[in-house]
């Protein structure tokens, strides 16, 4: 909402004295140069620049834009650029707390700005994703006739959460989470800064190492750590901030995690051969040693796939989808909420019935190409559909399959070298059992001989 005569001065003083405020505001970029990350959105000519009076004036003005982005990779930072820098009037609203009474307030004063004395008005409303179908209606006039030019955040995917008409009237700008480069760069901007902490502690390398896992490449996150951790050092007389103070203050142990060595590869080959070894335990132990230390979510899910098939296959032929709908959607929320989906899968591949029959079928499948034992394709396999094709033989006795009563004819489908190997050789583990079954059944039906 519209900032009344109290808040207004409470801003003010802030402005002023921005000693009272927590870390994360008192370094919000200024201007859109200071923001970290996001380099893809602040392009020359990009609809932010645009909203901040960037570039050519002309008749194209700029667009109403849903900013999409996990917490703490800076939405409400762009808005907050946004309202310093334009010479447009702000207005913010949030949707936890506003509701259609308030959207239309800010509505009619927008039209009488731009009516009254050309003063055009950017509408930031976070959150939107908690806003009804009906209140989000309620937004469509005014961003259609360009009353207010929308700034809208969410944290959830708006094809979901945002109708249909809205999104079509906005430009949809993703926000990419903040590397471990972007948020130590603002760590240290912070420790140096006049705003910030002034140089009044250090931060070891160890130590930023943990808070870089404790952000998780949120930044609000990592400032507020950094401002507790730091206040905890100054209390104790210290002149830097040493692994033990953060960890006190943070209440999170370190975890001895190295991302790019050893420890990387030896904790998830763990993860991988607990699982195979059907120790669900063990397995949870480890997917928490890689989520605390701030594994990428999408690795961790790319191993279970993998597992999926190498060590589980058709004795459960549920695991490998499982698998894929964890990874998806550990894509599309992110963590913490994906650890959740991480821990369901990780449950469901340790204990389901394990083979890895498909692994060793294809391994031999290979083996024998490599070896040279491909041979050429038997004629009645041949393409037959173009002409001239008849005339060389192709596809002469060749029986098809769903005109025999048991849908199966007994003729040689592989080459004449390998006409009776066998690759896949099926447990009775779990559901495997009927593919057992099934392939006894088809062999004998094509004639095939024991090798």
């Amino acid at each position: 909402m519209e900032p009344d005569l109290f808040t207004a001065a409470a801003e003010e003083r802030q402005e002023k004295d921005p000693s009272g405020s927590p870390l994360a505001v008192r370094m919000r970029p200024r201007t859109l140069d200071e923001v970290v990350g996001q380099q893809h959105l602040l392009k020359p000519g990009s609809p932010l620049r645009r909203l901040v009076g960037e570039g050519a004036a002309g008749p194209a003005g700029p667009s109403s834009v849903i900013l999409w982005g996990p917490p703490g990779t800076g939405k409400t930072t762009l808005a907050y650029v946004v309202s310093k820098a334009t010479n447009k009037r702000f207005v913010e609203l949030s949707a936890i707390t506003a509701g259609v009474k308030e959207v239309r307030a800010v509505i009619d004063g927008a039209r009488r700005a731009v009516g009254g004395y050309g003063k055009e008005t950017v509408l930031f409303l976070d959150e939107i994703h908690r806003f009804s179908k009906a209140q989000q209606d309620s937004l469509l006039p005014a961003v259609e006739n360009r009353w207010v030019t929308l700034i809208a955040a969410t944290t959830e995917n708006p094809y979901f959460s945002v109708i249909s008409p809205l999104l079509s009237r906005s430009l949809l700008l993703t926000l990419e989470p903040l590397t471990d480069d972007d948020v130590r760069g603002l760590l240290r901007r912070a420790l140096t800064d006049d705003r910030g902490l002034k140089g009044a502690v250090t931060l070891p390398e160890d130590t930023e190492d943990h808070l870089l896992r404790i952000a998780g490449g949120d930044a609000r996150r990592a400032l507020t750590a950094l401002e507790a951790a730091a206040g905890a050092a100054l209390d104790k007389g210290e002149p830097e901030i040493t692994l033990a103070t953060l960890e006190e203050t943070v209440d999170r142990a370190a975890v001895t995690y190295d991302r790019d060595g050893d420890q990387h590869y030896d904790v998830a080959s763990a993860l991988i051969k607990s699982i195979r070894g059907s120790d669900v335990d063990a397995a949870l132990h480890y997917l928490a040693r890689m989520i605390e230390a701030g594994e990428d979510p999408r690795f961790i899910a790319r191993r279970l796939m993998i597992s999926a098939s190498e060590d589980i296959g058709l004795a459960d032929p549920n695991a490998l989808p499982i698998a894929v709908a964890a990874a998806q959607a550990v894509a599309m929320i992110g963590f913490p909420e994906a650890a959740l989906t991480l821990s369901h899968a990780t449950i469901a591949l340790a204990l389901a019935p394990k083979s890895n029959a498909a692994t060793t079928a294809i391994g031999a499948a290979l083996d024998d190409v490599r070896k040279g034992h491909a041979g050429t394709v038997p004629a009645h396999l041949r393409d037959s559909h173009y002409q001239g094709a008849g005339k060389l033989g192709h596809g002469q006795g060749y029986v098809y399959p769903h005109d025999l009563p048991e849908g199966i004819a007994a003729q040689q489908y592989a080459p004449d070298a390998l006409k009776d190997r066998e690759y896949y050789t099926p447990t009775r583990h779990g559901g495997e059992a009927r593919y057992a079954d099934a392939v006894e059944w088809t062999r004998k039906h094509l004639g095939r001989k024991r090798p």
